[in-house]
Parts: structure tokens; C-alpha cells; sequence
């Protein structure tokens, strides 16, 4: 028998004809010629245009700038100039104190009997002295000040002087130390220039206070070998020292601390560390001389 075929669709197509649609076409939409472009919808609102920067207004700025850190440093120190109420520049604590410390202060206090100084030098190492000497406290004279130095502070008011000799941990140095107190207020402290108050005096060395009896019996004008004078900006003190050899001999030229401390110095003050023994001795006495004043002025306070 002849084989059977499916019967045509209504469409007519056979078994492979394409699948019928089943949806209706869209007709395309024509845009009018007319029509607005798109634009995104704003959510937010429109900052405002910043103007250019001009270089007027920039120069007034930084002047502003300028005169205001002069108003407030102008401010700053004249607080600190006027403090005193009279324009003068104000008292450090403890200043006032100090002017009566050379006979309020207990002698072990302003002389302690043993002086320690870690590495005074040369070098690292530290530096021990005791106290084999103690001379009473005597007026500005020259006996006890140098000629130059005495000069210097008799317009300030000289007031007194103290001085003691100590010896070194081993006995082979001597030096001398003086406290000078004076009458002078901050301005004229501060117009002595203390860091330069030793080369302005040359050769103006401190006289040495021997002690019968002691390490330092021998230690005269001619035993003087290193040297040094300072004058702190926040005490009414001179402070002074003069080292020298314990077994008594002579040196030619005493040498002020700062140049005997220089590495290219060879003679017998600079090897032998007399240099560092003036300048470090007078330092940890102005140090120690700081602190009482200081500790006296809170008693002070607190009566």
C-alpha cells in the first residue's frame, strides 16, 4: 500500500515549514521630529559656580595670617616682659631667694661635702670631688675675686662671696670654687653674658684658697692651671673655679676651661683634665645652687 501523508496544514506549509508565530508584530513607533532630547532627572541641587580665586584676595588672607601670629606673639611676650608690672623682664623662680642664700643656706648645702658629676670628662667618665676646705663668707674684695670680675659686679652690688676647696677621687687635683652674690636684677644678670663672660675677662683667673693641713696646702697664685667664670641667666651668681695639681707645681699660663678642653691641646692642663675639672665642678654647683633656690622659694610659698 501506498504510504500515507500527513494532511497539509491550514496554512498550507508541510512538515518543514517554519513554526507558526503566535504573538502579534509590533508595529514600529515613529519618534515625531519634534520631540525633546532626554535628559537624567536631577537628584540632587546645583551647586553654586565658585568664582575665581584672586590674587588680591589671596595676599589679604596671608597678610591676615601674618599679623595675627604678631598680635599673639606680641601678646606672648609682653606678658613675659611686663610681668613685673614696671616693663622689666619677669624674675625666674627662685630669684629673688638666691640673693639671700649665702647666709640663709646651710654651708653643706651650698658646699656639699662630696660633689658628684656623671661624665664631666674627658670623655665619658665621671667626675668625684670632696671638700677638704671651707673658707668664711667675706666681702667683694680682691682677695676673693678676681680684679676684671670684681670690676664687672660692683655696679651690680657686689654682695658677698663664698669659696671652698675640693680635691679630686684621687687626690691629684685641687680647685677652688666661689659663689659671688649680687644685688643685680634680670636685666643686668643677663647683660653679663655668662656663656661669654670668661673670654671677655682674658686672663682674669680666680684666686686659689689653700688649706694648711690638706691636699690643697700648696695651691697658690702659681699652682693655678685651668680656670673658668660663669654667670647664669636665672640666679644672681657668679660662679667660679680654678684647678691645679695637688703636689704643688707651678704651671706657666693658667688656660680657661673651653681651650683646655680642645682635642688638639697637648700640655699637661689639657692631658691631665684640669680643663673639664674647672668647668665641671662650677656647673654641678650652679646646678646644685638652682635647686636651693628653687626648694626655698616653695617653702615660701607654702608659709
Amino acid at each position: 500500500r501506498p504510504a500515507r501523508h500527513p494532511a497539509p496544514s491550514a496554512t498550507g506549509a508541510g512538515p518543514d515549514a517554519a513554526p507558526v508565530e503566535t504573538t502579534t508584530r509590533l508595529r514600529p513607533v515613529r519618534v515625531p521630529a519634534y520631540a525633546p532630547p532626554e535628559t537624567p532627572v536631577e537628584t540632587t541641587t546645583r551647586l553654586r559656580p565658585i568664582r575665581e580665586r584672586r590674587r588680591g584676595r589671596t595676599l589679604a588672607v596671608g597678610a591676615c595670617v601674618v599679623l595675627g601670629i604678631g598680635l599673639i606673639g606680641g601678646a606672648l611676650a609682653g606678658v613675659w616682659l611686663a610681668a613685673s608690672g614696671d616693663g622689666k623682664p619677669a624674675e625666674p623662680p627662685g630669684y629673688a631667694v638666691a640673693k639671700e642664700l649665702w647666709h640663709n643656706a646651710p654651708v653643706d648645702t651650698l658646699f656639699p661635702r662630696t660633689l658628684t658629676a656623671p661624665q664631666a670628662g674627658p670623655g665619658p667618665s665621671a667626675r668625684t670631688w670632696t671638700r677638704v676646705v671651707v673658707a668664711p663668707d667675706a666681702p667683694c674684695a680682691a682677695a676673693s675675686v678676681a680684679p676684671k670680675l670684681l670690676a664687672a659686679l660692683r655696679p651690680l652690688g657686689c654682695e658677698r662671696v663664698l669659696r671652698a676647696t675640693y680635691t679630686d677621687a684621687t687626690a691629684s687635683s685641687v680647685l677652688t670654687v666661689g659663689l659671688v652674690f649680687t644685688r643685680a636684677d634680670v636685666t643686668a644678670q643677663r647683660a653679663l653674658d655668662g656663656r661669654r663672660l670668661a673670654t671677655r675677662l682674658g686672663q682674669d683667673v680666680p684666686p686659689a684658697l689653700p688649706g694648711p693641713g690638706t691636699v690643697a696646702a700648696g695651691f697658690g697664685p702659681a699652682q693655678r692651671a685651668g680656670w673658668w667664670v660663669a654667670a647664669p641667666t636665672d640666679l644672681p651668681v657668679v660662679v667660679t673655679a680654678v684647678s691645679g695639681f695637688a703636689d704643688g707645681r707651678a704651671v706657666d699660663r693658667a688656660v680657661p676651661a673651653d681651650q683646655a678642653m680642645k682635642k688638639d691641646r697637648a700640655d699637661a692642663v689639657a692631658q691631665s683634665g684640669l680643663g673639664h675639672e674647672a668647668l665641671g665642678i662650677a656647673e654641678r654647683l650652679e646646678k646644685q645652687l638652682r635647686t636651693t633656690a628653687l626648694n626655698a622659694a616653695k617653702e615660701e610659698e607654702q608659709r
